[in-house]
């Protein structure tokens, strides 16, 4: 029962005597242990998930009347070069903010579970042909040439597809702020085992020294730089949503080769 997950289960003491009692009741001991142990846990990680998205509402609120007064300021007859300049930076880094505090909340929830889900029969090859088609000029502008590959038949799977467009569209950004210049991007749907596989490939800019689980985690990213605009929230918010529609998400990283998998269940 304790190997199967129950961390609950007690063994009955009343049919036992002398060390197998005695290992009874250590195994019961252990079984309470693992239990408070949970309980902080998730009592922990629910504090946190509630911190992070009361934080981020909290920043929210002056970050609407930052970006309002900018775009105000913007529209009077200003003439000085280097206060535009000014200007052009507060609005980008402010949009910036905006669109960190808003992974921040989507994380939280998709983390937790808290996030809503509409499951019904969709078409992956849909999304990822509007996915391709939306991030055409994008790629383009990277320096990056995209392959898509998908049956000639539809394939149907049960997801949803707002949060499904969202998982491409994270994993499309990723691609697009890592990939090197000049080469192919992969975007692929197979049929298998009754399953819908879809694949993101790329070949990466940085040197990918860490491992893939670790890339999954919040706030952790590819290169070590800091500098650039990626937050580390992408992959795990399309994992966490990736999950909540029953699905799974699995990343490998061969020497500078990027591979995403995608899998769900395919409806008959």
């Amino acid at each position: 029962h304790l190997a199967d997950g129950e961390t609950s289960y007690q063994v009955d003491l009343t049919q036992f005597s002398g060390k197998i009692r005695e290992t009874a009741e250590n195994l019961n001991n252990a079984s309470r242990g693992l239990e408070m142990a949970l309980s902080e846990k998730v009592k922990s990680e629910r504090l946190k998930a509630d911190l992070i998205t009361n934080v981020s509402h909290d920043i929210k609120t002056p970050l609407t009347s930052i970006i309002n007064y900018v775009d105000l300021i913007k529209r009077e007859n200003i003439q000085d070069e280097k206060i535009l300049r000014y200007l052009d930076v507060l609005e980008q880094k402010s949009h910036r903010l905006k669109n960190l505090t808003e992974d921040l909340v989507e994380a939280s929830k998709a983390s937790t579970g808290n996030l809503e889900v509409n499951l019904a029969p969709c078409q992956p090859g849909v999304l990822l042909t509007q996915a391709a088609g939306e991030y055409e000029q994008k790629l383009k502008d990277a320096g990056l040439d995209l392959v898509t590959r998908q049956p000639e038949t539809a394939v149907t799977i049960l997801a949803d597809g707002r949060r499904l467009w969202r998982v491409f569209d994270n994993l499309m950004n990723n691609i697009c702020k890592y990939a090197q210049r000049g080469t192919r991007v992969y975007l692929t749907l197979e049929e298998r085992d009754g399953q819908a596989v879809i694949s993101f490939k790329n070949t990466s800019r940085a040197p990918l020294d860490i491992p893939a689980e670790e890339l999954l985690e919040r706030f952790v990213r590819g290169d070590a730089a800091r500098g650039g605009e990626g937050n580390g929230l992408g992959l795990s918010i399309a994992r966490s949503l990736t999950e909540l529609q029953k699905g799974t998400l699995e990343l490998t990283v061969d020497g500078d080769l990027f591979k995403v998998v995608l899998r769900f269940s395919e409806l008959s």
